[in-house]
């Protein structure tokens, strides 16, 4: 009896450090190395587990020292997710995010301990969330004017803000797209303008410029002295340590001259915006200004066009006119005209009533 309670103890124990041991591996070596993710997604499938220690610790009561292996089951990982949506109201999204790291882990750690080889096939077998359908949230064209407004340029600061902006937009960057931009993606000298961006999955897309952007682009480069800058990791725009402006920075700037914009007319304003309101934004636009959806896919850096295709069934004025222009009257008059029509005295006609 004493042999098998120091063993369950020894197995227990090395159970604990495999967990620590591998979920390293994981971040550290398999992922950047063999997978050759980005790091923002290296980043997310970490907040995972960060925040499924804390789950552990909160729920569990199990501090991180005592997390193991065996605690990666389905049902535990289907609490933790339903734990995330109720108790930290995170969205179904951020689920399937979440969800996604755990696959990732489960479909690394297989090979390598074979002996919970069911355990592993039971964490594979979890689907994700089926998530409402949701709205696309975008400004008009008015919209986007009345933002690209505000900043005040005859500031050095409102000048690098409305590059900041005006970039966002005119691209349909994702927000951590032009924060990663360095000085050499810019190809600004002589037409054809273009920018490269690097997206998901470290795929680079060329997205043209177009002349009136480069006029905005110039002036902050020559306000910032970057004209003679050529550097891979130079960032196009930092903060005041001239390091990469963070994707909270660019949010705040955002908003910032949202707000404004509001007290001017807060109908062509949505109370909730965010950067990828700004791409939805452009998205939208192009796909309005008859623009083909191969090509705004792959300005946008969708792998699929059944991506973009959102952007088509988002589009109520595109479906309005569709129908206005296939519209045949079916309506029954036969010929009879209403009242109103006729009547030359409308007042008379209006008092008979």
């Amino acid at each position: 009896m004493r042999l098998f309670i120091l063993k369950f103890i020894i197995m227990s124990n090395q159970d604990k450090k495999d967990f620590a041991k591998y979920l390293t591996k994981f971040l550290s070596e398999y992922l950047p190395h063999e997978r050759n993710l980005s790091p923002n997604t290296i980043a997310a499938y970490r907040d995972a587990f960060v925040q499924f220690i804390d789950f552990m610790k909160i729920v569990k009561n199990k501090s991180v020292q005592n997390i193991g292996l065996s605690d990666l089951n389905k049902e535990v990982i289907v609490v933790f997710l339903n734990w995330i949506i109720s108790n930290r109201k995170c969205s179904v999204a951020t689920s399937n995010y979440r969800l996604a790291a755990f696959l990732s882990f489960t479909r690394y750690i297989q090979y390598i301990d074979i002996g919970r080889l069911k355990q592993w096939h039971e964490l594979l077998s979890l689907r994700p969330k089926k998530e409402a359908g949701r709205t696309l949230n975008y400004l008009t064209v008015d919209g986007i004017k009345l933002l690209l407004e505000q900043p005040d340029t005859a500031t050095i600061s409102g000048r690098r803000h409305l590059a900041i902006l005006s970039l966002l937009y005119d691209t349909g960057a994702r927000v951590q797209e032009l924060a990663d931009l360095t000085i050499s993606s810019l190809r600004i000298a002589s037409q054809p303008y273009t920018v490269r961006i690097v997206g998901k999955g470290r795929k680079s897309r060329i997205v043209p410029l177009m002349e009136e952007q480069v006029y905005i682009l110039k002036a902050y480069i020559r306000d910032y002295n970057l004209e003679n800058i050529d550097d891979a990791v130079t960032p196009l725009f930092f903060n005041n340590w001239r390091e990469k402006l963070s994707r909270a920075g660019i949010s705040y700037i955002l908003l910032t001259y949202a707000s404004q914009a509001r007290t001017i007319n807060d109908k062509l304003i949505p109370k909730i915006l965010s950067c990828h309101s700004i791409r939805h934004s452009k998205a939208m636009h192009l796909l309005q200004a008859g623009v083909n959806l191969v090509y705004i896919r792959d300005i946008l850096g969708h792998t699929s066009i059944q991506t973009t295709d959102i952007y088509a069934r988002a589009d109520g004025k595109a479906k309005r006119e569709a129908l206005q222009k296939a519209y045949i009257d079916v309506s029954p008059n036969n010929g009879i005209c209403a009242h109103w029509e006729t009547d030359n005295n409308l007042r008379g006609w209006l008092k008979s009533l």
